[in-house]
C-alpha cells in the first residue's frame, strides 16, 4: 500500500513518517484491498496544548474512508486514528460478507 504523508505548518521529520508508514500499513491486514492512504499532519495555531491534528483517509473500492483526531502529539493523533479506522475498516468487511451471503 502506498502512504502519502503531509505535513502543513511545519517540516515532518524523518521518524515521525516512518512512524506513520508503519502503522498506516498495519491496516493492512483489516482489509486487504486498500488502494492507498493519505495522512495530513497540521500544526493548528491555537494557545490549547492539543493542537495537533492528525488526518488519515483510506481509498477502498467503493468507500473513502477519513479519520480526524486532534491531540498533545502527532503519534498520539496516529495512533487513534489507527484505531478508530480499525473499526471503520471491520464494519465495512462484516458489511461485504453479509452481502455476499
Amino acid at each position: 500500500m502506498k502512504v502519502i504523508v503531509q505535513s502543513v505548518n511545519f517540516t515532518a521529520d524523518k521518524d515521525l513518517v516512518e512512524f506513520v508508514n508503519k502503522k498506516v500499513e498495519g491496516l493492512e491486514k483489516f482489509h486487504d484491498k486498500i488502494v492507498d492512504g493519505e495522512v495530513f499532519l497540521k500544526v493548528q495555531q491555537t494557545s490549547e496544548k492539543e493542537n495537533k491534528v492528525s488526518e488519515l483517509k483510506l481509498n477502498i473500492p467503493n468507500h473513502d474512508l477519513m479519520v480526524k483526531k486532534e491531540s498533545k502529539t502527532f503519534e498520539e493523533g496516529i495512533s487513534l486514528c489507527v484505531d478508530s479506522m480499525k473499526r471503520q475498516l471491520m464494519k465495512i468487511k462484516e458489511k461485504e460478507r453479509e452481502l455476499q451471503q
